[in-house]
């Protein structure tokens, strides 16, 4: 590999605000720790929560890079890693850690995968935190079995797709909610059994979900959406049935009474994608469980466009938009 530059691109943010705080500029690069790795990215994974980062709405110390994933090949191990991990320089690996919206990232050594043979790095980067965070929606967050009906909202996004294709594999029947007539047929394409053009809540998805129930509700909602779709995911979900509220690109769910959910012992989840992959166990089973998926059962990997880093302003701004299919991704 080519020596290690002194100096690197990265985008850091030394303020909360509008798109205009994204700065693209030079940086120090950084010296793994002991236990750390140091990964060239090639391709950076943006999610829904880097825009939760840069509003502020997640608190985080100033100045910060952001970005929760990447892929790239190992530049540099640290003294400490463990050997029972098998990383070499040169490595193709993917990794979830943070500030990885820069060339090179330094990334704790138990937070990061080798790519198997039979996948591209980018497919790789485009399919891990968003696929995890499906594969543990629905094996952890409410285990779904065969002939549920479940309610996916934002169906054609990153998480939205890959749940609507694992609802699918289980023999689950979906109902997926879209924000335009554009988007219909690849929500079916994905997996959804019935779509729901929902453009500003104007969707009658409540009475689809009756409809479609004989009146009793879906026995799990995976809403991404947060405050503008809480209260009618309650209203959605059956009796015994589970909201996971696990996104807020409406802005955060507001304070509720939990007495409310009483009149149908329902329950509600705010779960987190890293609480699950807690351990190295963890995070390997899962790992190869979706690479398996990948692999083998080949599931589809969308991917609605790459940016230069350099034009992360867009990117973000086109994810906010609510408009996009699939994964973004950035390339250094």
């Amino acid at each position: 590999m080519a020596p290690i530059p002194r100096m690197m691109k990265a985008v850091q943010i030394e303020q909360t605000g509008g798109t205009q705080v994204l700065q693209y500029k030079d940086l120090v690069m950084p010296t793994p720790k002991d236990d750390e790795v140091l990964i060239k990215n090639d391709f950076i994974g943006l999610n829904y929560i880097d825009t939760y980062f840069r509003t502020g709405l997640y608190p985080n110390p100033k100045p910060m890079v952001l970005g929760r994933e990447a892929s790239g090949t190992i530049a540099a191990l640290g003294s400490q890693v463990p050997k029972s991990l098998a990383f070499s320089k040169g490595d193709p690996v993917v990794y979830m850690g943070v500030s990885a919206y820069a060339e090179y990232t330094a990334c704790p050594a138990e937070k990061v995968m080798k790519i198997p043979d039979g996948i591209t790095s980018s497919d790789a980067c485009a399919a891990f935190l968003q696929g995890l965070t499906a594969l543990t929606l629905v094996e952890e967050t409410h285990k779904v079995q065969s002939g549920d009906w479940v309610l996916v909202l934002a169906a054609t996004g990153g998480v939205g797709g890959w749940l609507c294709q694992l609802l699918r594999a289980k023999g689950a029947k979906t109902i997926g909610t879209v924000g335009s007539q554009g988007k219909v047929h690849v929500a079916k394409e994905q997996g959804a059994d019935v779509v729901v053009v929902d453009q500003s809540g104007q969707g009658d998805v409540l009475k689809t979900v009756k409809d479609c129930t004989n009146g009793q509700g879906v026995v799990a909602v995976f809403d991404g959406v947060g405050k503008d779709t809480f209260e009618r995911s309650l209203e959605c979900v059956a009796r015994k049935g589970t909201v996971a509220s696990f996104g807020n690109a409406s802005g955060a769910v507001e304070p509720f009474l939990i007495s409310k959910l009483s009149a149908k012992n329902a329950k509600v989840a705010r779960p987190t994608l890293f609480n699950y992959l807690y351990t190295r166990d963890e995070f390997e089973q899962y790992s190869a469980a979706l690479f398996k998926l990948m692999m083998e059962e080949r599931f589809s990997i969308r991917i609605h466009e790459t940016y230069a880093l350099k034009d992360v302003a867009r990117a973000h701004t086109d994810i906010e938009s609510r408009k996009t299919m699939g994964k973004l991704l950035l390339k250094p």
